[in-house]
This record gives C-alpha cells, sequence and structure tokens, in this order.
C-alpha cells in the first residue's frame, strides 16, 4: 500500500479540496486528482457543524495516537483561530468546514469519513469506515490497525 507521504512531491503544506466524489490535492507545484478512496471524507453534517463553531478561520484538528482500550485512539481539538499550519499539516476542507490531520495521522484515516452525529444524550465528531481499522471499543474513540502480512 502506497503512503499518502510519499505520494507528496514535497514536504510543503498540503491542502486538500474535497468534493461529493473525490479529492483534488494541491501544493505549491503540483496538482493533481486523487481518488476519495485514498483520503479523509467529511460528511454532510461534519461540514455543517465545523461551519458553525470554526467560524471563517478555524479549523478541527483530527489525530490519530497510541492508546484507548484498542491500541489507537482518536483525537480531536478545535482551533477557533486558526493560525499556521505546521510542515507536517494537511488541511481537508468541504465546502467550508475545514479539518486538519498530521501526514502520519492521515495515513492511519485513508479511506475513512469524519462524520457529526447527534444522539438523545450526545453529540460529537465520529470517524466512521476507517478501511485501516480492524475492530474497536464500543464507543468507537479507539481502534486496532489492520495489519496486512
Amino acid at each position: 500500500m502506497l503512503s499518502f507521504s510519499r505520494m507528496v512531491a514535497s514536504r510543503q503544506v498540503v491542502r486538500l479540496v474535497t468534493g461529493m466524489r473525490g479529492v483534488a490535492s494541491t501544493n505549491a507545484q503540483t496538482t493533481s486528482q486523487v481518488g476519495g478512496q485514498d483520503n479523509l471524507v467529511i460528511s454532510d453534517s461534519a461540514v455543517a457543524r465545523l461551519k458553525e463553531i470554526t467560524g471563517e478561520k478555524g479549523w478541527l484538528r483530527l489525530g490519530v495516537e497510541g492508546g484507548g482500550c484498542s491500541g489507537f485512539q482518536y483525537n480531536f481539538d478545535l482551533e477557533e483561530d486558526g493560525g499556521e499550519l505546521g510542515e507536517e499539516d494537511v488541511l481537508v476542507e468541504r465546502d467550508g468546514g475545514r479539518v486538519v490531520v498530521d501526514q502520519t495521522s492521515l495515513e492511519y484515516l485513508q479511506g475513512s469519513t469524519l462524520d457529526y452525529h447527534k444522539e438523545l444524550i450526545r453529540a460529537a465528531f465520529r470517524v466512521v469506515g476507517n478501511p485501516q481499522a480492524e475492530g474497536g471499543c464500543s464507543c468507537g474513540a479507539s481502534f486496532n490497525i489492520k495489519l496486512e502480512l
């Protein structure tokens, strides 16, 4: 499997702009069309909620870190004022909803969908349909990585 970081031609910040059918990857030097299967997709409900809470400048930072009851866990941080993107950051944007993911985390999120889900007892962002995950805990906050042997 080709990792996302190897697909990027340079170490510059990459900006991804997602549409309903695919993802365009652009940096200062190149523009290429990449299938949505290899990148993070933002659902309609997540776009709507992101626009409500982040305004014009902010974004949701999504990361994957070791921990949780299944080995890896999703980490969500709201950055209301935006700011500068780091060298390893990737901005995924759809219809004004913005999510920033570091390149290492994006490798664990390829093909996933960021969703915003409302229930009677809670409302939260969640990652659904992660093809990199083999299983996880019942609350959906942590997951196991599929190992290809």
